[in-house]
């Protein structure tokens, strides 16, 4: 079993880079494809805010979601730990943010990582939060475009904290072609980022099983 889980491991981290390597294929622009400032499919962007830790009326009995950069991880944020009251939604920068929205990650460790958060929530201020404008693209190629870009990201970090800024960030190009083309890469993106990542039904879902099996 321990031979099966290592072959596993082994192909995983084989399908992970292949899965790199066709995204960027199917995300470089060919000469007919245009490349557009990422602002121009942004239909609004927002960062959040850190609620007074010592006030106790914008955290207890909270019932909104509050996302913070630990929760971006490259993933779609369906649960968080983390929760505000509406009174802090009322008195600090903390606002709902509509569900779709790609959130990068913009300081320290985090910095440049994204998720799509599949609530209506709110974050802390070290995430930018940008609602696409679908008539121009949709959510999930943005999110696979500015995905593939993390390593020109970390380039970009400045000062001793090593940051991002909105302003970096929306001024990255992303190729874009017919909505219809980008839903053909969604789809295909979508199928080999399940078997490299999800826990359910890929690969690491067939390695932890291997791992039961062998404990018990």
């Amino acid at each position: 079993t321990a031979e099966l889980t290592a072959e596993l491991t082994a192909e995983l981290t084989a399908r992970r880079k292949q899965y790199e390597y066709y995204r960027d294929v199917l995300l470089s622009s060919g000469e007919s494809t245009p490349q557009i400032v990422l602002r121009n499919v942004v239909k609004k962007s927002c960062s959040g805010a850190t609620p007074i830790k010592g006030n106790s009326e914008y955290y207890e009995n909270g019932t909104i979601p509050w996302i913070r950069t630990q929760d971006v991880r490259f993933n779609e944020i369906y649960t968080v730990d983390s929760y505000i009251t509406e009174r802090a939604v009322e008195e600090t920068a903390a606002k709902w943010i509509p569900e779709n929205c790609v959130i990068v990650a913009i300081s320290g460790a985090s910095a440049g990582r994204c998720a799509i958060n599949k609530i209506k929530a709110t974050t802390n201020q070290h995430c930018l939060n940008m609602e696409i404008d679908d008539s121009k693209a949709l959510y999930k190629y943005v999110y696979y475009c500015v995905t593939a870009q993390y390593e020109e990201l970390l380039a970009r970090k400045q000062g001793a904290r090593g940051d991002l800024n909105s302003s970096l960030i929306l001024g990255i190009k992303i190729p874009v072609p017919s909505l219809k083309e980008q839903a053909r890469i969604v789809s295909i993106l979508d199928r080999f980022d399940a078997l490299c990542n999800d826990l359910t039904s890929g690969l690491p879902a067939e390695i932890e099983a291997r791992k039961k099996q062998y404990e018990y």
